[in-house]
């Protein structure tokens, strides 16, 4: 199974989305292992979105993640990663596809609700910078029986 970062944005909690938003990646059948309700403060958002650093959005993107409390989760699915990118859909909620997060609750280019994490190397690595290794939980939630089929010893 693979794991990845979500935050839910300033914005987000804000607006009072937080249930809603982590409520979709449970019905999907993705499973939560770490949550917390923090705020990011300067010198992690900077760690956070350094691969972004010297680009134009660098510094109201910074700006944006520590101006309120976020919800950061890490989120444990076969192809989590991909599986949550298509769930939030497009980065700009004008032009995210109705039916995914950003497109039935984005409409502004800064301000887009979830972070998730875009491969297994930042998952990683964004995940280290938010929680602590035993803040990551490891059991079985009886549901995955009904999630994920076997076909063979293989998950299908």
């Amino acid at each position: 199974m693979e794991r990845t970062l979500v935050v839910v944005k300033p914005d987000a909690v804000q607006r009072g989305l937080i249930g809603e938003i982590l409520r979709r990646f449970e019905r999907k059948g993705l499973k939560l292992v770490a949550l917390k309700l923090t705020r990011v403060d300067d010198a992690l958002a900077r760690k956070m979105y350094a691969p972004h650093e010297g680009k134009p959005f660098y510094e109201p993107l910074v700006a944006f993640i520590t101006a309120g409390p976020v919800v950061a989760g890490v989120i444990e699915g076969l192809d989590a990663i991909a599986v949550v990118r298509g769930m939030l859909g497009a980065t700009f909620g004008r032009e995210a596809q109705a039916g995914t997060i950003r497109g039935d609750y984005g409409m502004s280019q800064r301000y887009n609700l979830v972070h998730g994490s875009d491969a297994p190397d930042s998952a990683e690595r964004e995940i280290a910078l938010l929680f602590d290794a035993d803040e990551l939980l490891d059991y079985d939630a009886a549901r995955d029986a009904w999630v994920y089929a076997e076909h063979r010893g293989t998950i299908i």
